[in-house]
């Protein structure tokens, strides 16, 4: 039996509502900064209230950036983040799938000493073996493209783990069926894994979408063409732009410009994102 304790109750709805305005405050910090000028933004009080400035704003940080520094829109570098994101996050798990469907189903020498290897590597993230991997990818001519951008993150250890654990919930039966209907590995692959490992798959993208959306560290040091540049790496350049007072309003509308796409992505995934860290019966 549920007691009803209404003072309880209001509680823990005055907590969440605290936490939430804690949580969205600096967002609507950012947003209000996003529709006012740059003169206003440097003004006390600051503004806690929208202006009429936001779409000359989103023109200008859309189209020309600021003058004397990043004096390029940000939809090139929207653009650059954006197939960095989804090369990382398609990469891992096209790569964690076949990983993990090798190590359960396919018997081979040192099987799980490979596994092993492969999850010690969660001790040396990129920034451990980064002058290595420049190196690497200097050689291989891949600076400046989205190949060098990509392909030194797309490993991942935790991935395959994640989708080891799930392929060894599927029952053995399952297998046996489909080799008495003449299914071939990959047709089993692709016919009974992949399916099953749908919101797995869903759960993973997101956050490894996220993981890609984010990289500063790499990104900066590949890329020396402008035109190569990603979104996170446009906010830090404008605060130094051209040793100018930063102008915060563009800066904000770069920063809301940037927040759209992950939480696009979490919002139309929220259902299978759920399920696939949730679900634990296939």
């Amino acid at each position: 039996m549920i007691e009803n304790r209404p003072f309880i109750t209001v509680f823990c709805h005055l907590f969440l509502l605290l936490g939430v305005a804690i949580i969205a405050f600096p967002i609507w910090i950012t947003f209000v900064a996003a529709t006012h000028d740059a003169v206003r933004m440097v003004q006390i009080p600051l503004p806690l209230w929208p202006g009429d400035q936001f779409f000359e704003n989103l023109d200008q940080t859309w189209n020309a950036g600021i003058a004397g520094g990043v004096n390029q829109g940000v939809a090139v570098m929207m653009f650059n983040s954006l197939v960095m994101a989804m090369m990382i996050a398609v990469g891992k798990i096209a790569i964690s799938l076949l990983s993990a469907f090798a190590i359960v189903y396919f018997k081979f020498p040192f099987r799980m000493g490979f596994f092993w290897l492969i999850f010690i590597t969660l001790m040396l993230p990129v920034e451990v073996r980064i002058i290595p991997t420049f190196e690497v990818v200097a050689n291989l001519n891949m600076l400046n493209t989205y190949w060098g951008l990509s392909i030194p993150l797309i490993a991942s250890a935790t991935a395959t783990f994640m989708f080891r654990q799930t392929f060894l919930t599927i029952p053995d039966e399952l297998l046996e069926a489909a080799r008495i209907d003449g299914a071939g590995p990959m047709r089993f692959f692709i016919d009974i894994l992949l399916p099953m490992s749908r919101t797995n798959i869903a759960a993973l993208f997101v956050i490894l979408f996220i993981y890609g959306w984010n990289q500063y560290l790499w990104p900066l040091l590949i890329t020396t063409d402008q035109n190569m540049n990603t979104i996170v790496m446009a906010i830090k350049q404008m605060l130094e732009a051209a040793e100018q007072a930063p102008q915060w309003n563009v800066i904000m509308m770069t920063t809301l410009l940037a927040m759209l796409p992950p939480v696009a992505v979490v919002i139309f995934m929220q259902k299978l994102f759920v399920k696939g860290l949730t679900e634990t019966e296939k």
